[in-house]
């Protein structure tokens, strides 16, 4: 009897401490539902902040962005007259596609064309800004005078200046003084390839131009090598790599998600040129107001698809490829 008496007190005192533990864990957890509740709240009215914020430029985009795309989208499949009454559309389906295949004899060219010029001058905005990046991030003094002498032409090309470059016809001279068919070289190239040797001449022959677009690129590429961290040059470098191992193996790598953007806005400044020759079939057509506004809408939307698709290529070749992990 003495044995069952002391053992219910026993019993009693476990539970007790059991309902002690449950009620200090109660506690605990109710602060943390409060708090919960207060983050959840407070970024829910940051979100209605930034929405608020942003609500301008999204009343800009779906104005002056969304409907004209979505429209030009429509405008392609009619044909748009401007008559004494305004504006006649008439639906005429895939007979503006069809005029610009095989009809017209300057859209294919011109698009063949473009793809010709966007190609190597891409690449060469892209190679040649990261070169110079590269090594005005090596400099400890005059680096902010050497970005505001790359980035000039940015600001000068957005202005009236640019255009009276080009319209005092300086290519010309630049073909009388950059004559490459003498060069050992140029000829060894014609020899293999005389399409790349015409290609590459005529990069040449604009590499002055090409160079006012590296402008932004170099700013970006800047930016993001001063974003990696200096400890892993330093851990590569215990590890004996030479600055060539650390450029392939740690600066490029980290640089592509840099160079995807660069890229991507090089294709559609480039695409925006007056040298391209599909963006001035686009502007003539566009003055055409006897049925040149339904082509115009045809060579945009067929050029943005173009574009869209060169993009794409662009992310598949920055594409981290990561190795599939094989079980031994």
């Amino acid at each position: 009897m003495m044995k069952k008496q002391n053992e219910k007190p026993a019993q009693e005192k476990k539970q007790e401490k059991q309902q002690a533990k449950q009620s200090k864990k109660a506690r605990e957890a109710e602060p943390g539902k409060i708090n919960k509740k207060k983050v959840n709240a407070y970024q829910r009215r940051q979100n209605r902040l930034g929405y608020l914020f942003m609500l301008p430029w999204i009343i800009g985009f779906a104005i002056f962005t969304l409907f004209p795309f979505v429209a030009t989208i429509y405008l392609s499949f009619t044909d748009v007259r401007s008559s004494i009454r305004g504006w006649e559309i008439d639906f005429v389906g895939m007979a503006n596609y069809v005029t610009a295949f095989f009809r017209n004899t300057e859209f294919v060219p011109a698009l063949l064309e473009f793809l010709a010029m966007i190609i190597p001058y891409t690449f060469v905005v892209i190679i040649v800004s990261f070169i110079i990046a590269y090594l005005m991030s090596k400099l400890t003094k005059f680096r902010g005078v050497f970005r505001t002498i790359y980035f000039l032409p940015v600001i000068i090309m957005s202005g009236p200046v640019m255009s009276q470059i080009l319209d005092a016809n300086v290519s010309e001279h630049m073909e009388e003084v950059s004559r490459y068919d003498g060069l050992f070289i140029m000829n060894m190239i014609e020899s293999y390839s005389p399409q790349f040797a015409h290609t590459l001449g005529s990069v040449l022959d604009e590499l002055s131009v090409i160079l006012w677009f590296t402008g932004i690129p170099i700013v970006l590429f800047i930016n993001g090598l001063q974003k990696i961290n200096p400890s892993l040059f330093e851990a590569a470098k215990i590890d004996s790599a030479n600055s060539w191992q650390i450029l392939w193996k740690i600066i490029i790598p980290l640089i592509k998600p840099i160079a995807l953007v660069c890229t991507i806005f090089t294709i559609a400044q480039l695409g925006t040129y007056d040298t391209n020759p599909v963006y001035g079939l686009i502007k003539t057509a566009t003055g055409n107001m006897s049925g040149g506004l339904g082509y115009a809408a045809t060579y945009a939307w067929i050029y943005s698809l173009i574009v869209l698709l060169i993009i794409g290529i662009a992310f598949l070749v920055f594409k981290d490829r990561k190795e599939k992990k094989r079980g031994v």
